[in-house]
């Protein structure tokens, strides 16, 4: 198990963050696996058990993909941010991710902090300026970033490899050291490096003690503790962290007013930002309680591995070299890649299902329980679209619909629309909470640990408890010749449906609600049911039931749309 431990369990609070996705158009459904759907499950579920939980994100809005993105729409790029951000913004509400703050990099309280964590660094002495070659290209008019060189790289031999990192072999780059240059932008090999004067993070000097924090990290999944370690083991070497654009965070030193900061040295303090807004937002708030909070704090993040690096190496060495007391991540929860029928996502080439197409097709419910039920932890998950008709039609149409349905209905035609009363439990039941004790108590720790999967799957394992425990009982059978015995299994089963929609409520909370609802429960967040004996006796006889229309109906692979590429983005 990797994760949380049960020091964890028993504290108050718990900071919460997922990768910042990048403004330039809408995300995909890959986008919403590897982060910020898993951080809000986890969210929610320590909303459940009783903890304060703040969960914070916002749109990356910096750097040349904006800039040439906005160039491409015929606005100015602060105008395309705020458009973008707005879109973005909705689609995640609508996809019922409970952000306490959704956040912008663009705005005052991040250029505030980004500045004053720089200085910090540079009165420390991290900080170092020096002239370096910077790939230019004249088709292209620009000092192209990073990024947006590509060729083939020296060490793997990938042919697309960045200028500044391999995705092949996740080692990082200088562009200097691609074969065959050539610009991202419009393919042109015209490239040439010419000397510009930058600022560079002493990133070296932090290697012993980001080994030494590393190394105290044994309970991190072991993908985030290996790509982290690969780089200690390569040897870190110091970062330029400023470009020459002009959209970004102005650079406050000296000669240096025509440069602003790299997007992955400002992006990250974003996370510290958006709590400083949200703190701003509402009396009462304070912003040092969460991120200087100590060991009362539970620091947790979610993020994709190619976000690893960065989270691991260059965000903490920038915050322990401010010398601010500011809480490093206690876990950092990374996900492969989930890529679509045999192949990656991707928005140029209008590979994919992405998530405003997606909401267009079916609820979020639906598109939640299969992300997580299939999430990309151990290995990358392929999406197909016949995987996903055949999991959502069996686990949400057959298995939990079935339930709610089956057991509101019967209540409602043979015990007029209440809890039933009467009959005492046997030994079916005393069964049923010894099993149920047994699979609350894997539940709950599959969610401590941060094992997505494994806590889908024994979600899905109470549900189908659930359902074996009506069909063997068959209280339709049983009422014809023993109500009170009847009534007990009804309770008893309604009792369940309530238990099945408590413990998904994490993963479809919309229709989690509904069924809650349905049963009198209006309590948001639902309590978390930790033991048997309470699942199957919470509901008080007597209470009024409804009986919801279906939850779930059946899908086919021809319902769903051919997918496409919503806005044109000019990232490589």
């Amino acid at each position: 198990m990797s994760g949380c431990d049960t020091k964890e369990s028993s504290m108050a609070k718990f900071l919460i963050t997922s990768a910042l996705p990048y403004v330039n158009g809408v995300k995909h459904l890959g986008n919403l696996a590897g982060s910020l759907l898993p951080a809000d499950i986890h969210a929610r579920y320590r909303r459940q058990t009783g903890h304060e939980v703040l969960f914070l994100c916002g749109t990356d809005e910096h750097g040349t993909p904006a800039e040439l993105a906005a160039q491409a729409a015929g606005l100015p790029v602060a105008d395309y941010c705020a458009r973008q951000h707005a879109i973005q913004a909705d689609i995640y509400r609508r996809f019922d991710l409970s952000f306490d703050h959704f956040s912008r990099t663009s705005q005052a309280a991040n250029r505030k902090l980004t500045q004053e964590i720089f200085r910090r660094l540079d009165d420390a002495g991290h900080i170092e300026p020096r002239t370096i070659r910077q790939a230019y290209s004249a088709t292209d008019g620009r000092f192209l970033p990073d990024r947006y060189v590509v060729g083939a790289c020296p060490h793997c031999g990938d042919a697309n490899a960045r200028g500044d990192q391999c995705e092949a072999c996740t080692r990082l780059l200088d562009p200097e050291t691609l074969v065959a240059p050539r610009s991202a932008i419009s393919g042109a090999t015209d490239i040439e490096f010419r000397e510009s004067r930058h600022l560079f993070l002493k990133l070296s000097a932090f290697a012993p003690t980001l080994r030494a924090w590393l190394d105290g990290r044994t309970d991190w999944p072991l993908l985030v503790r290996s790509i982290a370690g690969k780089w200690l083991d390569e040897g870190l070497r110091d970062r330029c962290i400023t470009r020459d654009l002009s959209w970004g965070v102005p650079v406050p030193k000296a000669g240096f007013a025509d440069k602003v900061f790299y997007v992955w040295f400002d992006a990250p303090i974003g996370y510290i930002a958006a709590a400083v807004e949200w703190a701003e937002a509402a009396p009462g708030r304070d912003w040092r309680a969460w991120w200087q909070g100590g060991d009362d704090v539970r620091y947790l993040q979610f993020l994709a591995k190619d976000n690893v690096p960065f989270h691991t190496v260059s965000f903490p060495a920038t915050l322990l070299g401010s010398g601010l007391p500011l809480k490093l991540p206690d876990v950092i929860k990374g996900f492969n890649w989930l890529t679509f029928e045999g192949g990656k996502f991707s928005t140029s080439q209008q590979r994919g299902i992405f998530t405003d197409t997606a909401l267009d097709l079916l609820p979020a419910d639906t598109w939640r329980w299969w992300l997580a039920a299939n999430a990309p932890e151990g290995s990358d998950s392929d999406f197909t679209i016949d995987r996903f008709v055949g999991s959502v039609n069996k686990d949400l149409a057959d298995t939990f619909g079935n339930l709610v349905n089956r057991c509101l209905a019967f209540a409602a035609s043979a015990f007029d629309g209440t809890v039933p009363a009467g009959g005492r439990d046997g030994a079916a039941e005393q069964a049923l909470v010894k099993r149920l004790d047994s699979d609350l108590t894997a539940l709950r720790r599959h969610h401590d640990g941060l094992e997505l999967r494994k806590a889908a799957s024994s979600v899905r394992s109470l549900w189908k408890i659930a359902n074996a425990y009506v069909a063997e009982a068959a209280p339709w059978s049983v009422i014809r010749h023993d109500r009170d015995r009847a009534a007990v299994i009804t309770r008893t089963a309604l009792n369940l449906v309530r238990l099945s929609a408590t413990v998904a409520w994490p993963f479809i909370p919309r229709a989690a609600s509904l069924v809650l609802r349905c049963l009198g429960e209006d309590a948001d967040p639902p309590t978390w049911i930790s033991d048997g004996t309470t699942a199957i006796s919470a509901l008080p006889s007597g209470r009024a039931l409804f009986v919801p229309p279906p939850l779930f109906p059946k899908i086919t692979a021809s319902s769903l749309a051919a997918p496409r590429s919503p806005v044109p983005v000019s990232a490589p």
